[in-house]
């Protein structure tokens, strides 16, 4: 199983957390501001530090034993 670019992964967590569907510019200010709360920032951010951790902690496990 491949490991979701990183991408992908904040694309998700401003979709999860933030309801924002897309984060490329659409030149629309409709479409590129959005009103968000503060529990959903406190959320993204606990999700993006969480998925930082786990990457991390991939890299080192799969690092281990290269020489």
């Amino acid at each position: 199983m491949s490991n979701p670019s990183q991408e992908q992964v904040i694309g998700q967590i401003a979709q999860d957390h933030l309801f924002i569907q897309t984060l490329e510019t659409q030149n629309s200010d409709r479409h590129d501001f959005h009103d968000v709360s503060v529990w959903a920032i406190k959320s993204a951010l606990e999700a993006a530090y969480a998925a930082g951790a786990l990457a991390a902690q991939n890299k080192s496990t799969t690092s281990k034993g290269k020489k």
